[in-house]
């Protein structure tokens, strides 16, 4: 008997190859995209700014009988100030969403952003002198 046949000694019906298998994306693969996706929606920031990092916790969830997984997103950014920080966080969020959700398929369920520093627009502390 082959390989291919039951116990019947039926042939096993084919399975398309885009049906076999399973893909499992590293969580430092997310994390790369979610962290292109926030320097992508902060735009161009000031030299002595850090780009901005994320930490991604990928784990599965089951939803409508399958198993999905789901990742989990902290960002960490640096923003020129002023600046409406409600917005540029909401569009960070949309922005890391939309990305994961389409490279990967996964579903981002949370993210968190933190600001970690402002900084003064060009110009805007250098008349002024010293920023607090």
């Amino acid at each position: 008997m082959s390989a291919q046949a039951t116990e019947t000694g039926r042939p096993a019906p084919v399975v398309p190859a885009g049906e076999r298998g399973a893909t499992r994306i590293a969580d430092r693969v997310v994390t790369k995209i979610a962290s292109q996706a926030a320097r992508e929606a902060v735009g161009p920031l000031p030299e002595d700014a850090a780009r901005p990092y994320a930490h991604v916790v990928v784990r599965a969830q089951a939803a409508q009988g399958t198993t999905v997984d789901a990742a989990r997103v902290r960002v960490h950014v640096e923003l020129e100030y002023p600046t409406d920080i409600g917005s540029r966080c909401a569009a960070v969020r949309r922005r890391v969403v939309e990305r994961v959700g389409a490279l990967v398929g996964m579903e981002v369920p949370e993210v968190a952003v933190y600001v970690e520093r402002l900084h003064p627009a060009p110009g805007q502390g250098a008349a002024q002198g010293r920023t607090r």
